[in-house]
């Protein structure tokens, strides 16, 4: 079991991975995969920004490959997919927020990653449901954070669609445009580049904080 659950883990990890994860699993494994990054807790791990790239790749016709998708079909789906996922998410927060907030660490869960989540979202509003879309983790947990919140479902839904429909159709765009490409050939390169821009936002907030200086307590 321990074998298969690394195998499955260097298939979402790697460029030839993903493509035959893709190619073999369709718009089904797609939907899946996005719909769990986002609206379940254990999907926090999905490479949700590299998946994309690799489907919109995936979305063109070369010379060495048949188109696998129709470009706005698989942007609809893959639309729908996050925005319940969110909703999910929301929904999860808003019902449970306190009772998983309550749990304690496990190896593979952290109540670090809520907190995180939290800062994010008191820091941003409702934009952080649109820059979270960008950043590994927080993708998962700012939503759920949202309903722990409170925050009123129309608000909410409203944010989600934007940040959904805007995160979809950049990242399967880059991946289509990059699709007949040379770049495509180097598609791990692209996926490196993209997974390291998605994770300066929360490096750059993380290094911020240290560098904070802090609250000094007045002299007597």
């Amino acid at each position: 079991m321990l074998e298969g659950l690394t195998d499955f883990w260097n298939h979402l990890h790697t460029a030839k991975g993903l493509m035959e994860l893709i190619q073999t699993g369709g718009l089904l494994v797609l939907f899946l995969i996005i719909f769990s990054e986002t609206g379940l807790l254990v999907g926090f791990f999905l490479p949700g920004d590299s998946l994309l790239v690799t489907a919109g790749v995936l979305s063109v016709a070369t010379s060495d490959r048949p188109a696998y998708f129709d470009v706005w079909t698989l942007m609809g789906v893959l639309i729908v997919a996050a925005i319940t996922g969110d909703q999910l998410g929301w929904w999860l927060g808003k019902n449970f927020g306190k009772r998983v907030e309550s749990k304690p660490d496990s190896w593979f869960f952290k109540k670090k990653y809520i907190q995180e989540a939290d800062v994010h979202f008191r820091d941003n509003g409702s934009m952080s449901l649109v820059v979270a879309r960008f950043i590994p983790i927080m993708r998962t947990f700012v939503p759920f954070v949202a309903g722990m919140a409170h925050m009123p479902i129309m608000q909410f839904f409203k944010w989600n669609v934007i940040g959904a429909i805007i995160w979809i159709t950049s990242l399967v765009g880059l991946g289509h445009i990059i699709g007949p490409t040379p770049l495509a050939d180097k598609l791990h390169k692209v996926i490196i580049l993209v997974v390291v821009v998605s994770l300066l936002p929360l490096a750059w907030k993380i290094v911020s904080r240290l560098l904070k200086p802090g609250v000094q307590e007045p002299k007597a």
